[in-house]
């Protein structure tokens, strides 16, 4: 199967025009190998690469290219498969744009086709090639050092807190996991994570409950959540806490009770966050938004979790207005090197700002995920790099030092 991969990268400063040729005459040969065909790209700061051939082979020129120390900043724009070869006169065709005047670059582009068709770009691949010669997306081409230039150090300063509220037998325990503003040095916020009562994921002790009784758990459960966090001096930070987006209706009262624990822990709503997830079914539209309502009014704030994880995120954005939305983990993961997870990303970014909603990238495990997102414009985040959930307790955060 005929597979095509595009991917741009910043030159190394140590790399010159003559250690460039001889490294594209020396990767020709090596791709012809693998019957793996294209164009290089040059714009004198940028490489963008198309490469066509066999999966395997693909693949296989792929992963030796992204060793290669002569660039960094790999982005994989796109993988997919073609009925035919657009660039199939060798391994590696080297093209420097700054050879050729602008105006007509983009046709000495399309004149090294080799399709028995004409090239024109209409062609998805061939419109990326058009975005990086006319260089409309040069922006968003951050420069993200490598994660050896970082080290992550917990702050001395900062004990871990450990909460002194005594656990019933039976009652659920919570795991604290910071949200932080590396930049600032500052903990801004804290998540109350529901565990079972022998330590294990919620959803154990879910197991084995009628819908209702899920979520009468679900929402008494805070009132343990509350009397801990408290217990852990959150002054001057708010606290956010797991709904399920059903128990605010299928539980009377939900709203009412949620305000006399936290008035009975001396917190203040305006404090607390209430997080439901955006890939829990929502059958009942009209009825959770009346109790997104009354959260609102008194003063409790509203995040969807897990944002684009599930089918309805952009939808709940147009019903409910949420304060905060967390872009799920999974659109985070590696996001440094994926051009489809960055241009997602943007796009949220972009159409929170529009509405006044704050951000968090939550799951973030790596220096280059959070130094890409950091430069992309978020301030907050939430992952093991900075700190893990801890039971009972608050952790101390690790900041990014340069080394």
């Amino acid at each position: 199967m005929l597979t095509t991969l595009l991917y741009r990268s910043h030159i190394s400063d140590d790399v010159t025009i003559k250690t460039l040729e001889a490294m594209v005459k020396k990767a020709s040969e090596r791709n012809a190998s693998y019957d793996v065909t294209g164009i290089l790209l040059f714009n004198g700061r940028h490489f963008f690469q198309l490469l066509e051939g066999p999966e395997a082979g693909v693949s296989a020129v792929y992963d030796r290219i992204c060793a290669d120390n002569k660039h960094h900043n790999l982005v994989e724009l796109m993988r997919d498969y073609a009925p035919a070869r657009r660039f199939g006169n060798a391994g590696m065709e080297l093209f420097n744009l700054r050879e050729h005047e602008e105006f007509s670059v983009l046709q000495a582009v399309l004149n090294r086709g080799t399709s028995k068709f004409q090239l024109t770009y209409a062609d998805r691949a061939l419109q990326f090639l058009r975005t990086f010669v006319e260089a409309t997306e040069k922006k968003n081409y951050f420069e993200v050092l490598p994660a050896e230039h970082w080290e992550f150090l917990v702050d001395e300063l900062m004990k871990p807190q450990a909460s002194d509220v005594a656990l019933p037998e039976g009652q659920q325990l919570f795991a604290f996991q910071p949200i932080v503003d590396p930049m600032s040095r500052e903990m801004v916020s804290v998540e109350a994570k529901m565990r079972a009562p022998d330590g294990g994921p919620a959803q154990d002790h879910f197991a084995g409950l009628t819908p209702q009784e899920t979520y009468e758990l679900d929402l008494h459960s805070k009132a343990q959540a509350f009397a801990q966090a408290a217990s852990l001096g959150i002054e001057g930070r708010t606290l956010s806490i797991n709904l399920l987006p059903m128990t605010l209706v299928e539980v009377p009262g939900a709203v009412d009770y949620l305000l006399r624990e936290i008035q009975a822990n001396n917190l203040v709503p305006e404090q607390v966050v209430v997080e439901v997830t955006e890939n829990d079914v929502i059958p009942r539209t009209e009825a959770f938004e009346q109790a997104v309502r009354q959260l609102k009014a008194a003063g409790i704030s509203l995040a969807i979790d897990n944002f684009g994880a599930g089918s309805a995120g952009l939808l709940l954005l147009t019903r409910v207005q949420p304060d905060r939305i967390k872009i799920d983990h999974n659109i985070i993961r590696d996001v440094h090197k994926s051009g489809p997870k960055q241009a997602i990303v943007l796009a949220i970014m972009k159409c929170c700002s529009a509405l006044e909603i704050a951000v968090t990238a939550e799951g973030v495990e790596k220096p280059e995920e959070w130094m890409w997102l950091e430069v992309a414009g978020i301030s907050w985040f939430q992952g093991s790099l900075f700190a893990r959930p801890a039971p009972g307790s608050i952790p101390a955060v690790a900041w990014p030092e340069l080394r």
